[in-house]
């Protein structure tokens, strides 16, 4: 089964780094399209960054402070996060599409909590 795990959330005060990780097992397909949302507490979950072959998207609010990267012979994908800010807080979550079947899968999510 296809299986994401995400880690390297934790609290930062603003103006800190983290950085995530997303491990992808049990895909029988190459790391293409992932991408990085997050949800805060009553609030939708929102896109923050995409990578698709070598192109990489961001949303506005993140633009020159995170980066999305993978490394496929480890089958993850990481988002760097620099000046961090308050409102960056919530829970990230990674996601992938089979190609085939284009079905999404997520994974658990790790809290990022950004305050000082």
């Amino acid at each position: 089964q296809v299986q994401l795990v995400e880690s390297g959330g934790g609290l930062v005060q603003p103006g800190g780094s983290l950085r995530l990780s997303c491990v992808v097992s049990g895909a029988t397909f190459s790391l293409h399209a992932v991408r990085w949302y997050r949800q805060a507490p009553g609030k939708e979950r929102e896109l923050v960054a995409a990578i698709t072959g070598v192109y990489t998207n961001y949303a506005d609010s993140v633009k020159g402070r995170f980066t999305i990267s993978k490394d496929d012979a480890k089958n993850t994908v990481y988002l760097q996060m620099n000046s961090l800010k308050p409102e960056d807080t919530g829970v990230y979550y990674c996601r992938t599409v089979d190609p085939g079947t284009s079905s999404p899968y997520w994974g658990q999510g790790t809290q990022v909590t950004v305050s000082s």
